[in-house]
């Protein structure tokens, strides 16, 4: 039987997900694929949970079922004291847009908008005054150090600063969640852990933070790791050993 250790911090806070039983099956042609088989689990507001596992292990599956990119076959999904479980596309965008801001590997960002317009698109799907947008967005720029580069246009960038840009944009409708899918998978080293500072950053100013990754030394920053295979989770355990990102960068 799967040990789950419960933190102080988990016991006192308030929960933000909790799945039951989730399934998720896919037909592949005349093959049934189980992607996902009854995944239960709890995420904690203002926790730093690390979610790994190989090729196959149903980790993209479980991702995108935590961003309401998809939903599942059957269980259920609480977030934020909502089902969100049979939700149709409109309403999962909008779940999306309010609850969860996404940090992806390769950035997402709009070629020919800068750095500001690019961190104010959410908020244009939220309906938010132009003054207001413009307020929030500088104020979320600077928050990751780019003020001074606001208005530079995403290729007079290097891939720090973008995927920096990409977290201020993922910030700036102040979601319950920021799901960061593989965020240092196209930097260098000295970069990843520069950009992993900045998710303990927005950690420690009280964000919930989920980070998809395979990189076993970017799982050790964050303080709670869960494990997949075979569509299971096969280990939940608290992180004994956290690295921050001034430890990283000072080996």
């Amino acid at each position: 039987m799967l040990s789950i250790y419960l933190s102080p911090l988990q016991m006192s806070q308030q929960e933000i997900i909790r799945l039951t039983e989730i399934t998720r099956t896919y037909k592949v042609g005349t093959e049934l694929v189980r992607a996902l088989r009854s995944v239960s689990l709890s995420i904690y507001k203002n926790e730093f949970v690390a979610l790994m596992g190989p090729s196959g292990s149903g980790k993209s599956t479980l991702m995108n079922l935590l961003g309401c990119l998809d939903t599942p076959t059957s269980g259920q999904y609480i977030l934020n004291n909502q089902d969100v479980s049979k939700l149709n596309d409109n309403e999962l965008a909008r779940i999306r847009n309010k609850e969860i801001g996404f940090v992806f590997q390769t950035f997402n960002l709009l070629p020919r908008s800068t750095a500001l317009d690019n961190v104010m698109l959410p908020q244009i799907y939220a309906g938010v005054s132009k003054t207001d947008r413009l307020n929030r967005a500088n104020e979320v720029i600077g928050s990751v150090g780019l003020s001074d580069r606001a208005h530079h246009k995403p290729n007079e960038l290097s891939g720090g600063q973008r995927q920096r840009v990409a977290i201020a944009r993922a910030l700036v409708n102040s979601p319950s969640i920021i799901l960061a899918d593989e965020p240092t998978g196209n930097l260098d080293s000295t970069t990843s852990y520069e950009i992993m500072g900045v998710l303990e950053q927005i950690h420690r100013a009280g964000n919930t933070i989920i980070l998809v990754t395979h990189e076993e030394d970017i799982a050790l920053h964050a303080h709670r790791i869960i494990r997949l295979m075979d569509g299971k989770v096969s280990a939940d355990y608290l992180n004994t050993n956290i690295i921050s990102s001034a430890q990283a960068l000072n080996k």
